[in-house]
């Protein structure tokens, strides 16, 4: 039977002989608050005018993304509200399955206020685990997958974002069929860096906090990875990391980052939890005492089974900072 798998974030490879950094980075598993800016603004619903979807007959479709509005151009809600001034025939360019198309939408004014029937969007926040920080550069990854808009399921095009402090308040827990999350505050009085990457194999950016008294592990390459006992770490208690048994499945080479196949074998974690839960994205697997991977998906029809990505694929994304 084939197995489901989701993506484990709320909303809400390089070989070692070429790295850009040490083969030593500082251990994440802190839960993290993530907030991120979009290139354009996001089409995600429509309300009638006059008991008509005319944006939706005009031709607008959910999860396009708004780059101009008569040829200027869509950076924020305040620059696509400050170009609709009057009544009429407005051009919106947009972006659709990664392909760019005019939709002509007539736009209405009630009450002075001009109605363009479209929701949109330019913002979205959730929280994930940081992963690992280079002590040398300071450059952070977290979560080992991409952040995604809801309503295409397609990479969220990042303007700018940030990652800030969160506290976990409780767990709701998963269960066969349906993934848990964790439940946590972000303190955005705390930011810990900012977001320069959003990629399929995670965030990456500067983070911007002390590194002092941070726990420092070895990488470990994927050639070097058993089948067998390892461990993840991850908060779910008083905000407190803590290391919980996993028992490695199998290892496997693909183009999908899911590249560990693992159980969670810890009853305490899974007393807690259910299983793997949104939000644990980015706990870092360990084994020997070196930093192997981190966790990505779950696996929907058993929350005690996962996914994580080779470490080794994250570092190496997250290179391209320096390029």
């Amino acid at each position: 039977m084939k197995k489901r798998v989701l993506f484990i974030l709320i909303l809400f490879l390089f070989p070692l002989q070429i790295f850009a950094y040490s083969n030593k980075v500082i251990i994440g598993g802190d839960s993290i608050g993530i907030e991120l800016t979009s290139n354009g603004i996001y089409v995600v619903g429509f309300y009638p005018i006059q008991g008509i979807l005319k944006a939706k007959e005009a031709g607008m479709k959910e999860g396009d993304r708004i780059i101009s509005i008569n040829q200027e151009k869509v950076t924020s809600l305040t620059s696509f509200n400050e170009i609709i001034t009057k009544e009429g025939t407005y051009t919106f360019h947009v972006i659709r399955n990664n392909k760019e198309l005019d939709v002509n939408l007539p736009i209405t004014k009630e009450n002075d206020i001009y109605k363009t029937g479209l929701y949109v969007k330019n913002r979205i926040s959730g929280i994930g685990t940081l992963s690992y920080i280079d002590p040398e550069t300071k450059i952070y990854g977290a979560l080992g997958h991409e952040i995604i808009e809801s309503s295409t399921l397609s990479k969220f095009e990042l303007k700018d974002g940030e990652i800030y402090k969160a506290d976990v308040s409780s767990i709701h827990k998963s269960k066969r069929g349906e993934t848990g999350e964790k439940n946590a505050t972000i303190d955005r009085e705390t930011k810990y860096g900012n977001i320069l990457i959003n990629e399929t194999s995670g965030i990456y950016g500067k983070y911007e906090e002390d590194l002092q008294d941070k726990e420092v592990k070895e990488i470990s390459l994927k050639d070097e990875i058993k089948r067998g006992k390892a461990s993840i770490r991850t908060v779910i208690n008083n905000n407190k990391i803590e290391e919980y048994t996993i028992q490695i499945i199998n290892i496997e080479e693909n183009e999908d980052n899911k590249n560990i196949f693992f159980e969670i074998t810890d009853k305490n974690l899974l007393q807690e939890t259910g299983g793997i839960v949104q939000g644990m994205s980015g706990s870092p697997i360990i084994q020997n005492d070196k930093i192997i991977g981190v966790v990505n998906y779950v696996v929907v029809d058993n929350t005690a089974t996962g996914y994580g990505i080779f470490i080794e694929k994250m570092l190496e994304e997250g290179d391209k900072l320096f390029s």
